[in-house]
């Protein structure tokens, strides 16, 4: 386990050792063919299963997925919890090899593509109004109960994205497709909070719910105007923008977005601030409406200010930076990178990605969970640590903009 290295804070990786870094990781999740843990699969336990008042049990449902979240010890194994392929991870990791093979077009990238599109085909979810995804356990919310499959406009969005970006650069019919009809599902499943005043509107979470996250609202909305690029179906233009109006109208003066509406979604935090402004920017790239540049400069100034110290530690919070989630690092070089921004913070980007790989990457190639100011957790988990992890040095690669880094993969 690496421990933190005060010397080599300040000191400035060369790209070679970033690439050291991704081929551990890319070793590592090949041989476990993209199937592992994750943060929220406590419900999936055998023993759990098998006790049926504390399964029916809300109160049982919500303890038990937090106690296998916040345990800095993996209790997994001995609970029966299977090590699964995830939707929205094998989506990420399809990006990732999409991105891999137009800078540098092996044919084991292109295998690569194939597999995890097609697997993901395999695993959407059935009976909705178009192709969608939901996550492999069952999800106990403060507001709601998700069975497993259950679809979301964030894996939907994250998977229909990734199959438009392996479309890019292998054109194959019915990854297109499926990404085109994923639309319908956004537009005729999901429930909408309209603002009266103005006709904007949030898109919920799942069918199954009302809430207003406007991190997962945008993220439907991008996936529209992502579509309409391709289709140019004008009201896809038209609901996307009605999204990103509502999200901007509920940003704060600071710039800074809350994590939703609700009482109890008032925190501001790294990634899915990060989230928000690369829908908006995508958005506008898509549509070519550029109205909302004003909110991506104010949040974007807000993320940069408020997320990451002078050691390049990415923190949680906006006024706090324990725990650390990989989370965080990853989305600081993704929402670089789609903002076209990458160059101009180059040195925030470094610093941090040298932060995150002498603090959070175990010898086996694996990137940790979260850094705590006392006790971390360590664990292993597919979708949120290394899949996220890949698809954020994909991107630092390909913005060098030089192949010199492809030989050493």
């Amino acid at each position: 386990m690496r421990t933190l290295n005060q010397d080599n804070i300040h000191k400035r990786l060369k790209p070679a050792s970033f690439v050291r870094s991704f081929s551990l990781l890319k070793s590592f999740s090949e041989k476990k063919d993209f199937a592992g843990w994750d943060p929220y699969d406590g419900l999936n336990s055998r023993l759990f299963q098998s006790l049926p008042l504390v399964r029916d049990s809300r109160f049982c449902r919500l303890a038990w997925i937090q106690f296998f979240k916040k345990s800095p010890i993996n209790f997994r194994r001995i609970a029966g919890v299977p090590e699964q392929h995830n939707a929205k991870g094998l989506g990420l990791f399809l990006s990732g090899y999409a991105q891999l093979y137009r800078a540098d077009p092996r044919p084991e990238y292109k295998e690569h593509i194939y597999y995890l599109a097609d697997k993901i085909l395999t695993i959407s979810s059935k009976g909705y109004s178009g192709y969608c995804w939901g996550y492999n356990f069952d999800w106990q919310a403060r507001a709601f109960f998700q069975p497993k499959w259950t679809p979301t406009v964030v894996a939907t969005s994250f998977v229909s994205d990734a199959l438009l970006t392996a479309y890019d650069v292998v054109p194959e019919q019915r990854w297109l497709d499926a990404a085109v009809s994923s639309t319908q599902f956004v537009l005729k499943d999901l429930n909408r909070t309209y603002d009266e005043s103005n006709g904007s509107f949030s898109f919920s979470y799942s069918p199954l719910d009302q809430t207003r996250v406007f991190n997962a609202s945008l993220l439907g909305g991008r996936l529209l105007g992502r579509v309409f690029a391709y289709t140019k179906e004008d009201p896809l233009r038209q609901e996307a923008r009605k999204v990103m109006q509502y999200a901007c109208n509920h940003q704060r003066p600071d710039g800074a977005w809350a994590y939703g509406t609700l009482p109890y979604h008032q925190w501001v935090d790294n990634f899915h601030t990060g989230f928000n402004l690369e829908c908006l920017h995508q958005y506008q790239q898509y549509t070519g409406d550029s109205s909302f540049q004003p909110f991506i400069e104010k949040g974007f100034r807000y993320y940069l200010d408020n997320f990451f110290t002078k050691e390049g530690i990415p923190k949680y919070y906006d006024k706090a930076i324990y725990p650390v989630d990989i989370h965080s690092p990853a989305q600081l070089i993704a929402t670089l990178y789609k903002l076209n921004r990458i160059d101009q913070h180059r040195d925030l980007a470094e610093k941090v990605l040298n932060w995150t790989i002498n603090n959070m990457q175990s010898r086996k190639g694996y990137f940790f969970y979260q850094k705590k100011r006392f006790l971390s957790s360590h664990i292993c988990y597919m979708r949120w640590a290394q899949a996220w992890m890949f698809y954020a040095l994909t991107y630092y690669f390909i913005s060098l903009n030089t192949k010199e880094w492809t030989n050493e993969l």
